[in-house]
């Protein structure tokens, strides 16, 4: 009995050895996401808005590329996007158009990564649910953060065994914005557009 009693005990302090705060966990998250940051990123973006419904979006970004790739009512329309040009196909009309591109704001630049930024600093963070595998982060903007436009409340939930962010959701201009399927590692085939790939579309170039 005796024996059983100071297993139990050792336990609990081999536990409480390893307890994390809220913080720390942001803190190793953002570590962790540093080490991939050259790797390129693929992620699902779905973003509910009153009335029209969830529009869902598979998103890969690699340095100053990105392609975005969007399903609905039954028609697929696909982005590419670099420095210089952006491309923009419709399943619909099988139709390829050819334009300038517009100058990126940081969300589409980074592919939304940019919302992890700045989280140990902008942010009050506590933990809201725990399971055996995962952390489920609430995180609001604290006074001292000036960012007008920094959403006032974000729900992330982080993997124990990778420290890697599994889904962030959050409010923004009365949409829901939920990111989730996170995988590192894109390559330049998945950035680049290749007319090769459509054959039969049209191609309109209007630079």
């Amino acid at each position: 009995m005796k024996k059983i009693f100071t297993l139990v005990a050792a336990l609990v302090v081999a536990a409480a050895a390893f307890a994390q705060t809220a913080e720390e966990i942001i803190s190793r998250m953002e570590q962790e996401l540093d080490k991939h940051k050259n790797d390129g990123i693929c992620m699902i973006t779905d973003i509910k808005v009153p009335v029209a419904g969830t529009i869902s979006t598979k998103s890969y970004t690699l340095g100053d590329k990105m392609r975005i790739v969007t399903n609905t009512m039954g028609m697929e329309v696909i982005v590419w996007m670099d420095n210089e040009n952006e491309w923009t196909y419709n399943s619909k009309k099988n139709e390829v158009e050819i334009k300038k591109a517009k100058p990126k704001t940081n969300a589409e630049s980074e592919g939304d990564m940019e919302m992890f930024d700045g989280l140990s600093e902008g942010y009050d963070i506590s933990i809201d649910k725990e399971t055996g595998k995962t952390w489920e982060l609430l995180c609001k903007k604290s006074k001292s953060n000036k960012e007008k436009d920094a959403p006032k409340k974000i729900t992330i939930i982080v993997s124990k065994a990778s420290y890697l962010p599994l889904s962030l959701s959050t409010k923004m201009s009365g949409m829901t914005l939920t990111m989730h399927d996170f995988v590192f590692g894109v390559n330049e085939r998945q950035v680049t557009f290749n007319a090769a790939d459509y054959p039969s579309a049209t191609i309109v170039d209007k630079r």
